[in-house]
């Protein structure tokens, strides 16, 4: 046994030396190999051939290749054996290979031989080969646009190497069939070419007029010749000649009154056609010389606008408006809408004696609107402003202002007992302004021997100042004069002389007071101008300096003192375009003065470096001011009252408008959409509403014989005035109330004015008649009439008990809508029932005193009437005409309605009628119509009466 197991050792030995004795040589292969394979296939073509021999054979398995081997991280790729015996394999795919995911592929391949026998042990591997496989590509994609459109702007008139370029791309993998070997222009007739690489030009001039905008659809080929699947559209829009200029902006631009601040230029922006632009200069200039004074300012009478500038009382306008109280300039050439007066040279004015005092002593001042051109001529003769001079006998210039060859003068002769010296007299300055045909605003404070003028706020002292000798001393009268110089002696015949050529306005002279710059810069004032707004919105971008700014990289800004004129300057064109787009047109006016603003806008620019730099044409555009609505000024209240004589002689006087009330309405403009809607509205009532606004006068007149001052007058208590700006002035004619402020303060001053008369035994009645203004007269009230009756009676205390029983104020409240309160007598407000009873009695003991008092009265003065028969119709009792009147100052809870009388009150006024009727048969045919007249006069204020709690006897038919 032991012997069999040897033997068996013995001989696995000997095979085991004998196999690897046959297999002793390992594969051999290629050091590397190159492929190819086709995507979407999976055969690889190597070159060389994957083959692997081994030196072993013929040996079986030892001289045979059984397996290739792949080394590499998941690779798609296997190798197999095609015949073991010759070493030839295959190389080829496991899945399918896209060339557009990886193009190249790189690994390391082995071979195996099959060892030494059928189990495959001791096999043997060959050296490792590279393989480096490339994806060959199909062209399986077609090209695509990479925009879905493309747009391209040319001008007119120029050849383009390249309008723009259109690209496309493919997504195959090899250049091949990825690169995009032709574009071509599909659509026919039209002016473009189209080269390879996808740039397109224009192959003519194209015409802004003949075509603005081009559409063109282009394709594009890969080089397998495989066309895009969709066409691109290009479009070419063609502009007119580049003009460097403003573009977006309008010639016309519409303001309504009370829009505020509107912007002029909202969308401009400027084209400089690619020009080497470093910075731009613009200014926009607002051209309002031809509106009223330069500009459109307030035009309210100069005593009004110094009241409202705060300025000191005591001003004495020497060109006011012509009325009977100041009828010196009712000769003279005037524009009503602006109070401007014209003189042509062949005109001047007197100042009648008593307006400006005769010593002006060392401290006044002379202010003016002019307007003046350059005089004729090469020495032309002296244009007198303002002329003191003698009126009489000799021709001496005590002060004067004038204008000679566009120099300013002023002449101040000092009198002679003051000084026997030289002092100066004559205060040149010369300015061009002066004659420039544009209005100025003038100032001349004197402060002797300092005389100063101000123009437009700015100060200038005399260039020249000459002396002179004082007057001597005489009793010659003087003579004032405005527009030329009254030359009283050295000629035959006294007459005007050194004419003034030019326009005037407010004219004024203050004696012994010089106004602070405050109130010359409000009096000058332009109620329009230019404004830039929200500049915090361009950010750091914007500076603002008044005057020369200093270089800085920022946009900067400038208004001159008048804000007519704005410039703005920078390097940045988008920050000018912001800027200009904020820009303004403001009136602040209520009531602008209607018409066209013209604007220009002017810019300069400067280049880099260049000689010839672009231009940039001026704008000519203008603002459109509408006209506001006309107001309509209604003064309404209790327009007749009867008063016993012991108020009117009472020290306070009797309240001439306790009720007064001032409303101003304009009308609701509706703009109906079609005619048939307009036919459907014409009797339809216009609709109004209210509108408040200042007032700038307010009259009271006197109808008939003026006030005589001996025994009778109109007063107010000053203090009324304190804290509004509103002054008054007292005539004979009447009362007069003026200044700018608001129609309540208006009410509330003409409210206090107060009637007195000390001996009425000569009067009977007094008529006023009230008219205000807004603007110095460009809108006026209506007249309103007022009729004041005084009642004479010799049993006063009896009156005065009556009254007073009447108007108790626990009884009593005011009245303002008569209709209201007459509806309103079943309130719960009522007086007790015996009260009413009381009321009643009273007004009938009222009414039979008052009638028994005028008719005394009538029979004294007029006489008795001719026949009882032409006036029954006045005879009947007519109680629409009853007019119960109240203390203004008291109230009462309701109105009388004199239809709820009781029949007792008729059967005795019908008696006492019968009692009459012998002391009217006898008056006469002409009372008879004047007191017809008066009756139908006050039948249409019943309405109105009606509500007065105090008897007015005034309509009563005898």
């Amino acid at each position: 046994m032991r012997r069999c197991w040897e033997w068996a050792l013995l001989w696995l030995g000997v095979g085991s030396l004998l196999a690897l004795k046959v297999n002793k040589h390992k594969p051999w292969i290629e050091t590397s190999y190159h492929g190819v394979i086709t995507e979407n296939n999976d055969t690889v073509i190597l070159d060389p051939p994957l083959v692997a021999l081994d030196k072993d054979a013929p040996v079986p398995y030892a001289g045979e290749i059984c397996a290739f081997k792949i080394h590499g991280q998941e690779m798609p790729f296997e190798a197999v054996v095609l015949n073991k015996t010759s070493g030839e394999g295959r190389l080829r795919a496991r899945s399918p290979i896209d060339c557009e995911l990886q193009k190249e592929y790189t690994f390391i391949i082995q071979a195996y031989d099959c060892g030494a026998g059928p189990s495959g042990t001791n096999w043997k591997k060959s050296h490792k080969a590279v393989v480096h496989i490339q994806v060959k590509d199909v062209n399986e994609f077609a090209p695509a646009f990479k925009e879905r459109s493309y747009k391209a702007t040319v001008t007119e008139g120029k050849i383009y190497d390249s309008v723009l370029q259109v690209e496309a791309m493919d997504e195959d993998c090899s250049p091949q069939y990825s690169q995009i070997c032709n574009y071509e222009i599909v659509t026919t007739n039209v002016p473009f070419a189209i080269d390879r690489n996808g740039n397109i030009r224009n192959s003519e001039k194209l015409s802004y007029d003949k075509q603005h905008l081009y559409e063109v659809m282009v394709t594009a080929f890969d080089c397998g010749q495989k066309r895009a699947t969709e066409d691109v559209l290009v479009r070419v829009e063609v502009k007119p000649v580049c003009k460097p200029g403003w573009q977006d902006w309008n010639k016309r631009i519409e303001y309504k009154p009370g829009s505020g601040s509107i912007p002029l230029f909202p969308s401009i922006h400027l084209e400089t056609c690619d020009g080497p632009v470093s910075s731009i200069q613009t200014t926009i200039e607002l051209q309002t010389n031809y509106i009223g004074r330069g500009c459109d300012r307030e035009t309210y009478s100069e005593k009004s606008l110094q009241k409202l500038c705060g300025a000191s009382s005591g001003v004495i306008d020497l060109l006011p408006t012509p009325s009977a109280a100041t009828n010196w300039t009712a000769g003279l050439l005037i524009d009503s809408n602006d109070m401007i007066f014209k003189f042509d040279g062949k005109q001047g004015a007197k100042i009648p004696d008593g307006i400006v005092p005769k010593n002006l002593t060392d401290q006044f001042t002379i202010t003016m609107w002019m307007k003046h051109g350059p005089s004729p001529g090469l020495r032309a003769e002296k244009e007198t402003i303002l002329c003191n001079s003698d009126k009489t006998e000799m021709n001496r210039h005590h002060y004067a202002l004038y204008v000679h060859n566009c120099r300013l003068v002023f002449l101040l002769r000092k009198d002679f007992d003051q000084a026997d010296t030289f002092r100066p007299a004559e205060f040149h300055w010369k300015l061009d302004q002066i004659c420039d045909k544009e209005w100025h605003y003038y100032i001349v404070n004197i402060e002797f021997p300092v005389v100063t003028l101000y123009m437009d706020g700015t100060t200038y002292e005399p260039y020249l100042v000459t002396n002179d000798w004082p007057i001597h001393p005489s009793h010659i009268a003087m003579q004032l004069t405005v527009g030329a110089c009254w030359q009283g002696g050295e000629v035959t015949k006294p007459r005007f002389a050194q004419y003034f050529h030019g326009s005037l306005a407010s004219l004024t002279i203050r004696p012994g007071k010089i106004e602070s710059q405050k109130v010359i810069s409000c009096l000058q004032a332009c109620k329009e101008g230019l404004d830039i707004n929200s500049l915090e919105s361009l950010g750091q971008g914007i500076k603002q300096c008044m005057g020369v700014c200093p270089h800085t990289n920022r946009t900067k800004y400038h208004f001159n003192p008048s804000q007519s004129v704005l410039v703005i300057e920078g390097d940045d064109i988008e920050n000018i375009n912001q800027a200009l787009r904020k820009v303004s047109y403001i009136n602040s006016r209520q009531f602008p003065t209607s018409g066209i603003r013209r604007l220009k806008v002017s810019s300069r620019v400067q280049c880099f470096g260049e000689d010839v730099c672009i231009s940039i044409p001026d704008i000519d555009a203008y603002v459109m001011v509408f006209q506001a609505k006309e107001p309509k000024i209604t003064i309404s209240g209790m327009d007749h009252f009867a008063r016993p004589a012991s108020e009117f002689e009472h020290e306070k006087g009797v309240t001439l408008l306790p009720d007064i009330r001032i409303v101003s309405t304009v009308t609701k403009m509706e703009h109906p959409p079609d005619l048939k809607e307009t036919m459907e509205r014409v009797h339809k009532p216009v609709l109004l509403e209210e509108m408040h606004h200042n007032l700038d006068f307010c009259d009271i007149l006197v109808i008939g014989e003026e006030l005589n001052t001996k025994q009778e007058c109109l007063e107010l208590d000053r203090k009324e005035l304190q804290g509004k700006h509103l002054d008054a002035t007292n005539s004979t004619a009447g009362y007069s109330i003026y200044g700018v402020d608001t129609m309540k303060n208006y009410e509330q001053v003409l409210q206090q004015v107060r009637y007195r008369n000390w001996h009425t035994s000569s009067f009977f009645d007094r008529k006023f008649r009230i008219k205000c203004s807004e603007l110095n007269g460009r809108y006026t009230s209506n007249e309103f009439n007022l009729e004041v009756n005084i009642l004479h009676n010799s049993n006063t205390n009896i009156m005065e008990y009556v009254n007073h029983m009447i108007i108790q104020p626990q009884f009593i409240q005011s009245i303002h809508h008569p209709e209201e309160s007459i509806n309103s007598i079943n309130g719960s407000a009522l007086p007790s029932v015996a009260t009413i009873v009381i009321v009643t009695c009273v007004s009938i003991l009222v009414f039979i005193i008052v009638l028994g008092v005028y008719r005394i009265r009538t029979a004294f003065h007029h006489g008795t009437k001719e026949n009882e028969s032409n006036k029954e119709n006045e005879m009947d009792w007519d109680d629409s005409a009853l007019t119960i009147t109240v203390n203004p100052m008291e109230k009462h809870e309701e109105p009388r309605n004199v239809e709820e009388e009781s029949e007792e009150e008729e059967e005795e006024l019908e008696d006492d009628e019968e009692d009459t009727t012998s002391a009217e048969s006898d008056e006469s045919e002409e009372e008879e119509e004047e007191e017809e007249a008066i009756g139908n006069k006050e039948s249409k204020r019943n309405v109105t009466r009606q509500d007065q709690l105090e008897w007015d006897d005034s309509t009563l038919p005898y």
